[in-house]
């Protein structure tokens, strides 16, 4: 029996990785994307893998931790590279990078949660 398959129209945060929800073989795409964002040790754990949903969940927790890794460097820059011998120029670009590392980290968070509520809607924690 062909079983028909369904697509949802995905959100802006939808990952470009990860095939649509209800396309063939989406939850494998969603969980080797969810994969890259959590150390390799935990996306290698069996119930990780078998369970998208426990995986995306971790990612959700990963994601956020270095978020709030990021928005502290972003804060202490410039207090705290100074005394480090840092010169001007370095403390700029640094500060610079931190926030466009910022922005991407919360993109990414969008992304996590929106594959997220994809598997639990689709029953993806089997």
């Amino acid at each position: 029996m062909i079983m028909p398959v369904t697509t949802t129209r995905t959100s802006p945060d939808w990952p470009c990785q990860v095939k649509a929800p209800g396309s063939y073989d989406w939850e494998r795409s969603a969980t080797r994307w969810l994969r890259e964002l959590v150390p390799a040790r935990y996306g290698g754990y069996p119930a990780m893998v078998r369970h998208p949903v426990l995986l995306a969940r971790h990612a959700q927790i990963q994601v956020q931790q270095e978020i709030r890794v990021a928005r502290t460097a972003l804060q202490t820059a410039r207090s705290d590279l100074p005394r480090l011998g840092m010169p001007e120029s370095v403390i700029e670009h640094t500060i610079k990078l931190y926030a466009a590392e910022l922005l991407q980290l919360q993109h990414i968070a969008r992304s996590v949660r929106a594959v997220s509520e994809a598997l639990v809607g689709r029953g993806g924690g089997r």
